[in-house]
């Protein structure tokens, strides 16, 4: 038989070499999948036993080894079996090279995914901004790719420096068409990096209100008070003044109020004590000040400011609607009404004809008070 197989050839080559060929091929496919699934098993039960991260992703990742990587490679072993010419040795050296690179591109592009999805999913608990974590994963694949390339074409002979020059070239022309995406992108980034609002705070722009529901690498979506999304540039939201009420500590309330002109002094001095009992009454509220502020044209006005310790807009909602509803009753039993726009009108009337008359002999006028409500 191995006369037989030393005797016929194929492709110019002995059979005798194309049997070796496949036999090395084979058991080196076997053993190499051997390898790698021992290597997992002992990585698995490494990672069982630890409360870190890196042995599973290391799991995670040579379980994505790729099979044609290894029957690739078993067949590069096989062709070492077989007396080729010389030219054939360099490509298949670059072979090697290309099969290798590839392989470690593909772990860590797959780490890289583990990563960017375990912190995105941290962030969206934790309700942080994951505009940097999606752009550090872009440029990671980037780079690794481009790299990989680079390699390649280095390793085949290419001069890659007039390669980068041209790229170089072409890509300050890309940059300039796509001004207003890259415009964007940056936009994007020093929002990651500033962090001026996170998903799910809430922020007022213009006449724009809502919540922020995704930072996205051109455009942010808004989910307004009234239902609709909001879909903003990064660019053009970043020259606005935004108001993000979702920082505040506590949100500081004022207010007034007008009561009647009939009021006594001594009402008036007890009209700050009520609105002190009624803002302190409350549990998430705390008083700051009540004055006598002004005399207006139809009403004394008072002036309250005090403070709610938790920023919720219902909360404040509910505060204020209860300290009103005190604050009309403390007055009702103090006596006190509240104001509305009144005008006082004085009509100069002819007194009767017994009414007596001036010292130069003309009727007396005699001034009428008349108060009319709602006139301004």
């Amino acid at each position: 038989m191995k006369r037989w197989l030393d005797l016929n050839a194929f492709l110019g080559i002995p059979a005798t070499q194309w049997v070796y060929a496949v036999i090395a091929a084979v058991v080196a496919y076997m053993l190499i999948s051997a390898v790698l699934r021992f290597a997992i098993a002992r990585l698995e039960r490494l990672a069982a036993r630890t409360s870190t991260h890196i042995d599973d992703v290391a799991v995670e990742v040579l379980e994505r080894t790729h099979r044609l990587t290894i029957l690739v490679a078993a067949l590069l072993v096989g062709s070492e079996f077989i007396a080729l010419p010389e030219k054939w040795d360099v490509r298949l050296g670059h072979l090697w090279f290309l099969v290798i690179g590839f392989q470690l591109a593909l772990w860590v592009n797959h780490g890289v995914t583990l990563w960017t999805t375990r912190r995105l999913r941290s962030e969206a608990i934790a309700s942080h901004n994951p505009v940097i974590t999606t752009m550090m994963s872009w440029s990671l694949r980037a780079l690794l790719w481009a790299v990989l390339l680079l390699a390649v074409l280095a390793n085949m002979g290419v001069n890659i420096t007039a390669f980068v020059a041209s790229l170089g070239v072409g890509g300050v022309a890309v940059a300039l068409a796509v001004q207003s995406i890259l415009s964007d992108l940056f936009a994007s980034l020093a929002i990651g990096l500033d962090k001026p609002f996170e998903t799910g705070d809430f922020i007022v722009f213009n006449d724009v209100a809502g919540s922020i529901e995704h930072i996205g690498l051109k455009t942010t979506r808004i989910r307004s008070l009234s239902g609709e999304e909001i879909i903003c540039s990064n660019t053009e939201l970043l020259k606005n003044t935004i108001h993000n009420y979702k920082r505040m500590a506590e949100r500081r309330i004022l207010f007034g109020f007008r009561i009647t002109y009939d009021a006594t002094p001594e009402q008036l001095q007890a009209v700050p004590g009520i609105v002190r009992k009624a803002v302190e009454a409350e549990e998430n509220a705390r008083f700051d000040r009540a004055h006598f502020k002004q005399f207006s044209e139809s009403s004394l006005d008072f002036e309250v400011v005090y403070y709610v310790t938790d920023p919720g807009y219902n909360l404040y909602m509910d505060v204020q609607q209860r300290i009103n509803l005190e604050l009309m009753k403390g007055l009702a039993t103090l006596g006190v009404d509240f104001a509305f726009p009144t005008r006082t009108l004085y009509v100069a009337t002819p007194a009767k004809e017994t009414s007596p008359t001036g010292k130069d002999g003309k009727p007396h006028i005699r001034a009428v008070p008349r108060a009319t409500p709602g006139m301004n």
